[in-house]
């Protein structure tokens, strides 16, 4: 009797390694397809309500985070189970690694911290220089009442922004894509400090691989700030003889993954 958990995983399996395969000219550089792979089917083995999604949606969902070179298994991106589908989300480390990986300017190093009350942050600015001084109280669990993130460069070089509390709810509130995510209510301070990295981020030049890479970066910050009627058009946005060959592709994994599904819920009914 087959299970449809397996079924799916199976064909998720399958679909996206196809997919991997036509789109590894949009893939990073260094991408290992095999340890992506296997890490993976790793993540989505223990994902929630996997069994209720379509492989392919699975793949797609997974495919993000291959153009983007982050690995679900060390949690640097996630797939989140909603409505039957999987959302896509960078967690902070993801974040950190991406600014990281892609900076035009080599980057010595990057970070945000969440800013509570009884913390003493200062800016400051002395003779065109600016600078900031922050000494937070040990183990301190009092209120969030702001972040900031800061970006050092190799050639000493220094930026950073900073955002209060009402500033990133109010993003989180007008903009989010899921402003009631487990990951907003969950761990808000993890949010607070994605939401003001991801800001000062638009100050840094990034120099992805390829189109897809961009793309998907820009799609998947949570909010959406942008005018998406004009973009970047990449070969796979094309109606050329390779895009033809990805919606082949994508038909026949999906003609045989209802089919498997179709006859492995027979089954257990029998």
């Amino acid at each position: 009797m087959p299970d449809k958990k397996m079924v799916v995983l199976n064909e998720s399996h399958k679909v996206l390694s196809k997919l991997l395969e036509t789109k590894q000219e949009a893939l990073p550089k260094d991408f290992n397809r095999a340890r992506f792979l296997q890490n993976c089917m790793t993540v989505l083995q223990d994902t929630k309500d996997i069994d209720k999604c379509q492989p392919i949606t699975v793949a797609r969902t997974m495919l993000k985070g291959a153009f983007l070179g982050l690995d679900f298994f060390n949690r640097e991106c996630y797939a989140i189970p909603y409505n039957g589908n999987l959302q896509f989300q960078t967690d902070y480390k993801g974040e950190i690694k991406l600014a990281k990986k892609y900076s035009f300017s080599p980057i010595k190093d990057i970070y945000a911290k969440v800013v509570r009350e009884g913390d003493d942050f200062q800016e400051n600015i002395k003779d065109g220089h600016q600078t900031i001084n922050f000494n937070p109280v040990p183990f301190n669990n009092n209120e969030i009442i702001g972040a900031f993130a800061v970006c050092l460069f190799q050639d000493g070089g220094m930026i950073y922004e900073t955002m209060t509390k009402q500033e990133i709810e109010g993003i989180r509130n007008d903009f989010s894509k899921a402003k009631n995510s487990p990951a907003w209510v969950k761990t808000p301070g993890e949010m607070y400090k994605k939401t003001v990295l991801r800001r000062l981020c638009k100050l840094i030049e990034l120099d992805f691989d390829s189109i897809e890479s961009k793309k998907t970066y820009q799609e998947t910050s949570d909010f959406e700030f942008e005018d998406k009627s004009q973009h970047e058009v990449s070969n796979f946005d094309k109606k050329d003889i390779d895009e033809d060959k990805i919606i082949e592709a994508d038909v026949e994994v999906q003609n045989d993954t209802s089919e498997n599904i179709e006859e492995g819920e027979h089954d257990e009914r029998n």
